[in-house]
């Protein structure tokens, strides 16, 4: 796989950040030809969703190739996408949440989505985190509420991943379950703007577009990160700078062993970099 410009973006399932760079916010860098680009800050989602898709246009534009990588689950747990969609396809749950969710800088509807979804079982469950000032039927606050559990609530690629949380928690501390709700309707978008030159990995070949989507987890660089950043910096825009770097540094070779990925993974996707930890510290540090 040839890659031109490798792209890392730090995604946000909150509201409008303001136009103060801050913590908790959408984050960009990327690696073009070797050259960093420093970290962008982007207020929502809005405005990310525009960046992306005129990042996508230029690189095809200018025949060159582009890695996006994203730090949200491009799936749910094995089955989950056919129970909601009836679909096996992994990418269903992309469309079906694509033409659900309401999305604006201030407001959406990300809760009661979830509410919805956790309608179509027994009991209640298995999203939870409700964290607005009114009540959501069907949506508990915390998590011990639920009455209905995943058979298996996290996918393989997070039992793999020591530290990385359930997909169904959408509020509170290290929550990731509203950033999937919130991303996935996006890059829906973007691979129906670009129709066929849009490749999702693991899903879909990476060699049959000239734009990939793939899936990363800050943390596998934690150390790094640690060690390599600057305290003055804000630990989002250091994460997504020293990731670009390692990704980008990493020997054809070893990129194609992080791209091999268990048959499980091409149900509920999985994080690039997995069992490569050592190198990309090495890398980013």
């Amino acid at each position: 796989m040839r890659v031109d410009e490798i792209l890392v973006v730090d995604w946000s399932g909150g509201n409008d950040r303001g136009p103060r760079p801050k913590k908790d916010a959408i984050w960009l860098a990327s690696i073009r030809d070797g050259a960093a680009e420093a970290p962008l800050y982007i207020r929502n989602r809005t405005i990310a969703e525009e960046h992306l898709s005129a990042r996508i246009e230029a690189a095809l534009t200018e025949g060159r190739r582009l890695t996006i990588c994203l730090d949200f689950a491009f799936g749910y747990p094995a089955g989950f996408s056919r129970a909601v969609t009836g679909s096996p396809d992994p990418l269903a749950i992309w469309d079906w949440l694509e033409a659900r969710i309401e999305d604006a800088p201030k407001s959406n509807n990300r809760f009661d989505v979830a509410a919805g979804m956790n309608r179509l079982f027994p009991g209640v469950g298995p999203f939870w985190g409700n964290a607005l000032g009114r009540d959501i039927p069907d949506l508990p606050r915390g998590g011990r509420a639920r009455t209905f559990l995943w058979p298996e609530p996290r996918r393989l690629a997070e039992r793999q991943a020591p530290g990385a949380f359930e997909v169904w928690q959408l509020a509170y501390a290290g929550a990731v379950g509203s950033q999937v709700l919130m991303g996935l309707p996006v890059l829906a978008r973007l691979r129906r703007s670009f129709a066929g030159r849009v490749a999702v990995w693991p899903f879909e070949p990476l060699d049959a577009a000239e734009v990939a989507l793939v899936e990363v987890w800050p943390s596998l660089i934690a150390d790094a990160v640690r060690r390599a950043s600057d305290p003055a910096e804000i630990r989002d825009a250091a994460q997504v700078r020293l990731l670009a770097g390692a990704l980008a540094a990493q020997p054809p070779e070893r990129v194609a062993e992080m791209l091999a990925v268990p048959e499980a993974a091409l149900a509920e996707g999985w994080i690039m970099g997995i069992g490569h930890e050592a190198a990309l510290n090495r890398a980013a540090g």
